[in-house]
């Protein structure tokens, strides 16, 4: 019979560094190291992240070594076209793979750190030897099928080439995990090492938590129970939030506002415009104390109004649609009369938009949360609520939800948001997220194919994150 340590030995050096609930035989004498790419939808993002080993406490940490995004330029049909931003990614991805291996971390001198898999840059006069990493993490979806597999097989022949593991991530768990990297960060800082990342001091979820996931293609209010259990307790009847939000603003912006942009995030200058002094402008806000304050009709001082989606009802499910449809009609009329939208009305325009589709947002999380106090939860037990994608980087969205949650009786519950830059797509939260699965025990196989639609969802038809078939258990 083999020696079980021979055994877990020449694990080690097939499959590099995995947790310690794996080869508690071992100590690890470091952490996991992945690059990671992100090409789902117009950003190509490539990172190195780094996981590091920390025998000594329960804490986890890690070091974002390298990300960098190049954005699509569509200003020219001021939202995203996918043959733009297919483009974009073959033209830019090899060259972020290629700057982002010089920053990877160097074999230390002592030679405990696998020296027999190293990587020597040619034009390198120092004669570095870096660390090739444990694995690729890159995102098989949901996405535009093309533009992942511009990621997807970059990373699998990086995984070919360096004879590592390949783990195909999906993209809105990786959203839902950002927190615990940023957790990670802020403790790596704050036990003194080196990080190129400042510490934010959020405390990393613990399962359960519940998760709104906002950007311009999702808005899902999601309970997390563990790293592949997550369960889709309300998704939009119609269009994301952030869709919503950049129909609105197009509408609405001043055209000198629209021509200076520098890309099309108008759901972001939206914000800007409805709030130049930033929470000082919205430091009023009242909340709705009860659902009948909800359905109050606000008129404007100009006559219009912008109802409360599903303002009857109860049903655990948003709908955006209205919002946009609402202000188009409200601008419509204004140029059909061959009246000038002033400023201030727009300025007002701009906020009622937000504050409508944010207590929508806000109102379904309260009625999530009660229902599962009804089930017998006990309201405790949900501690967290995380808070990511690119609409998550509003402010004014953080207040209202703060808002709601301490006028409900449920002030007990955690808001955490990642930085905005860890909001958005970025292949930092792709390696996380690798990270996470790759020590849960998982990796892809080779003939894995991005996937268009992948629920996060295991009761789903397809089976949710671990559904496909081409999963691999280390």
């Amino acid at each position: 019979m083999p020696n079980p340590r021979t055994a877990v030995l020449r694990l080690r050096r097939s499959y590099g560094a995995v947790s310690n609930s794996h080869f508690s035989l071992l100590p690890r004498r470091r952490g996991l190291l992945t690059l990671a790419i992100e090409s789902s939808c117009d950003d190509t993002s490539v990172a190195i992240v780094e996981k590091h080993d920390r025998p000594s406490n329960n804490n986890n940490a890690a070091t974002i070594h390298f990300l960098e995004n190049v954005t699509a330029d569509t200003r020219q049909y001021r939202g995203i076209h996918p043959i733009e931003a297919l483009q974009s990614h073959q033209e830019n991805l090899a060259k972020l793979v290629n700057k982002a291996l010089r920053h990877l971390p160097v074999v230390p001198e002592d030679g405990n750190d696998n020296t027999n898999r190293v990587l020597t840059l040619a034009d390198d006069e120092t004669g570095k030897r870096l660390r090739i990493p444990d694995f690729i993490s890159a995102t098989r979806g949901p996405g535009m099928r093309s533009n992942l597999a511009v990621g997807l097989d970059t990373g699998k022949g990086l995984a070919v080439g360096w004879q590592i593991p390949f783990v195909g991530v999906h993209h809105m768990q990786a959203h839902l995990l950002t927190p615990r990297l940023v957790s990670a960060l802020a403790q790596k800082n704050e036990s003194g090492g080196s990080s190129s990342t400042p510490s934010t001091g959020s405390s990393s979820p613990s399962f359960p938590f519940l998760s709104i996931l906002v950007s311009g293609g999702h808005s899902l209010l999601v309970k997390s129970t563990s790293i592949t259990d997550h369960e889709i307790m309300a998704s939009s009847a119609d269009i994301a939030i952030g869709e919503t939000l950049d129909k609105a603003a197009r509408l609405i912006l001043p055209e000198s506002l629209l021509q200076m942009a520098k890309n099309t995030m108008y759901g972001k200058m939206l914000e800007i415009f409805a709030f130049p002094n930033g929470p000082a402008d919205y430091a009023d806000y009242r909340p709705a104390m009860n659902r009948g304050e909800e359905l109050i009709k606000r008129e404007s001082p100009w006559g219009w109004s912008i109802t409360a989606p599903f303002a009857n009802t109860r049903q655990l499910q948003f709908s955006f649609s209205c919002v946009s449809s609402t202000v188009t009609r409200i601008v419509s009329k204004k140029e059909a009369a061959g009246e000038v939208m002033s400023d201030d009305e727009r300025i007002a325009l701009a906020r009622e938009s937000m504050r409508v589709c944010f207590e929508h947002l806000a109102s379904r999380t309260i009625i999530a949360l009660e229902y599962l106090r009804d089930q017998g939860l006990d309201p405790k037990e949900i501690k967290t609520l995380v808070v990511s994608g690119g609409v998550a980087a509003n402010r004014f969205l953080m207040t209202v939800l703060r808002s709601f949650l301490n006028v409900r009786r449920f002030g007990h519950v955690e808001i955490i948001a990642p930085p905005p830059y860890l909001c958005t797509d970025n292949a930092a939260m792709i390696g996380w997220a690798g990270i996470e699965m790759f020590e849960a025990g998982w990796q892809t196989d080779l003939s894995c194919r991005a996937l268009k639609k992948w629920t996060l969802d295991p009761r789903a038809e397809d089976g949710g994150i671990l559904g496909p078939q081409d999963w691999k258990r280390i």
